[in-house]
């Protein structure tokens, strides 16, 4: 007879469900502590299987942080989508941005020990990413705000990504401060350089 955890699947299915283990292994131990072993014991299927879905633990780690960068670009877009003016715009994407870091706990905690790492096994991945919400952000200010460069536009959204990113992480050490209230303090500094040039 066979178990619950070995049940047959659809194999998307099964596959969104090694992931979301795997994320979880990675954000509490740390992709280099991190065995298949434990992830593939944790999930209810055999060794072989984990490598047969993804080649190798590297791939499975890319296999997090592509499925964490859709749910972030998903959560941003959604977030500006006929957003009145720039002011909201930009509110509007930040706090989706803290509001995923608080929610989606484990997997900012791939992304961000995978950061730490430059010309590691995710670096890249992380690189797109990142690049993922610069473009977007570059995409709103040239919607919202008047510029007479496109560098500048790709600068201000570069600057926007690093800020956003720190005081992420500096989120993780204050849990008492709410998305609400990140993004507050992000737009008081944001907002007064920008406000100038919004259409």
């Amino acid at each position: 007879m066979t178990s619950p955890s070995r049940k047959r699947m659809p194999r998307a299915e099964r596959e969104r469900q090694m992931v979301q283990i795997a994320e979880e292994v990675f954000a509490e131990r740390g992709y280099a502590a991190a065995s298949m072993d434990d992830i593939a014991e944790r999930v209810g299927v055999s060794k072989p299987m984990l490598y047969e879905y993804f080649g190798s633990k590297e791939g499975l780690l890319l296999a997090c942080i592509a499925q964490a960068r859709a749910g972030l670009r998903e959560r941003t877009e959604r977030a500006v989508v006929d957003a009145p003016n720039a002011e909201e715009a930009l509110r509007r994407g930040l706090q989706a941005f803290f509001v995923f870091v608080r929610e989606r706990r484990r997997a900012w905690s791939v992304l961000r020990q995978e950061m730490s790492f430059p010309g590691g096994s995710a670096w890249a991945e992380f690189e797109a990413t990142r690049r993922q919400q610069t473009d977007l952000i570059a995409k709103l200010m040239a919607a919202y705000f008047v510029s007479d460069s496109p560098l500048r536009v790709e600068a201000d959204a570069e600057f926007v990504v690093g800020a956003c990113e720190r005081l992420a992480i500096w989120c993780e050490q204050h849990q008492e401060m709410t998305p609400e209230q990140v993004t507050g303090f992000a737009m008081d500094l944001l907002w007064k350089g920008l406000s100038g040039r919004a259409r």
